[in-house]
């Protein structure tokens, strides 16, 4: 497995309290969502678990969210998932978890996804 990572973006491309998605590769199949809340960032594929192969979840660009802000949220399917762990909290895919994707952040404030990230395009759990 390599060690290889892929830069994403830098942490002041995602204001507090929003998400936005970024290609890990410009031919990568699904966008890795970068979500800032309280300072923390999370990480997912951009890819509901409610479909095999899953769903691209925003209906505009970067429309992760509910409208409060308080959920990261499937357009297609009207799930809801908890921010913090990737979890199902509402809609049909309850019980189940967005995959996570691991972010490393540098010291000059780049975030990176590992390489292989750059290849998944359904949902892994």
């Amino acid at each position: 497995m390599s060690d290889r990572q892929l830069i994403l973006c830098h942490r002041d491309d995602v204001p507090e309290g929003a998400a936005r998605g970024f290609l890990p590769l410009p031919d990568a199949p699904r966008n890795v969502i970068v979500v800032k809340r309280n300072g923390q960032l999370y990480g997912y594929m951009d890819s509901c678990p409610h479909y095999r192969g899953g769903t691209p979840m925003a209906w505009r660009k970067d429309a992760y969210l509910n409208g409060e802000g308080t959920h990261l949220a499937c357009h297609a399917h009207g799930a809801l998932f908890n921010i913090e762990t990737g979890a199902c909290v509402s809609g049909p895919c309850l019980g189940r978890k967005l995959t996570r994707v691991p972010l490393s952040e540098a010291l000059d404030g780049f975030i990176s996804v590992p390489a292989q990230v750059a290849g998944r395009s359904e949902q892994e759990g």
